[in-house]
């Protein structure tokens, strides 16, 4: 089963450079063109638009390349798009 992933969530992948993080900005089921090249997407098997937090590069990928990005407050694991994470300014 392939994860699925939200808008607005905070996620690593592994580039050719290292790892980066960034945001889901679009989630695409169909396939799409971005810069150039045609990316096949589906229902079961989407691809992600995803905005780099330090470059603000444009990046599409499956959601088998990319992990979900957690904080540690108080011990336990809060997702950073999530509203207390907004409220820290993270």
């Amino acid at each position: 089963m392939v994860t699925q992933f939200a808008v607005g969530d905070h996620v690593r992948w592994n580039s050719e450079a290292g790892y980066v993080e960034g945001v889901i900005i679009k989630k695409h089921t169909h396939d799409v063109e971005l810069k150039g090249y045609v990316h096949h997407c589906t229902e079961s098997d989407p691809q992600y638009e995803i905005r780099s937090d330090k470059t603000d590069h444009v990046a599409m990928h499956k959601g088998r390349a990319l992990r979900k990005v957690l904080l540690k407050l108080g011990g336990q694991g809060v997702q950073r798009s999530s509203p207390i994470a907004r409220r820290l300014g993270r």
